[in-house]
């Protein structure tokens, strides 16, 4: 099963309407949003973040935004998160970096939203490179029973 499919099996398993399209390489975020007819903050990066314990989860970030470290390990409640090596990051989510999503992830990981993303209409990775994922952010975030927080700076 390809990444794809894998993103569009978790979808329509969780009851989540996912559209998933073709779209040209793009060089930067900025870059993807413009093919895609969309501003930055309607394309969710989707970080894959180890905990000190050697567990992970995923934190879903606006494009136009960043990750706070700070704020996101007040809410897990640890003092300790980074990002893994690549290598690592497909290994527990079975996606290269530029196309990781929760959905189809190799591993259900806990899910993090950003609250700025709430009411949006988001794309983001879609388990293989050249394609992108749109759907209903709170549909998402129902249906991955997310953590939802001002989680980015």
């Amino acid at each position: 099963m390809t990444g794809r499919e894998r993103v569009e099996a978790d979808a329509a398993e969780r009851g989540i309407d996912i559209e998933i399209i073709e779209r040209p390489a793009a060089d930067s975020l900025e870059g993807a949003a413009e093919l895609l007819g969309v501003s930055p903050a309607e394309i969710v990066k989707t970080l894959v973040v180890k905990r000190h314990d050697g567990t992970f989860l995923f934190a879903l970030i606006p494009g136009d935004r960043q990750i706070s470290w700070g704020k996101l390990r007040g809410i897990v409640g640890v003092n300790k998160l980074r990002l893994p090596e690549a290598s690592v990051a497909f290994d527990v989510t079975g996606y290269e970096r530029g196309t990781i999503t929760p959905f189809g992830s190799t591993t259900a990981w806990p899910v993090f939203a950003d609250e700025r993303i709430r009411g949006l209409r988001v794309g983001m990775g879609a388990g293989e490179p050249g394609f992108s994922a749109f759907v209903d952010a709170d549909a998402m975030i129902a249906g991955f029973d997310a953590t939802v927080a001002d989680i980015s700076d």
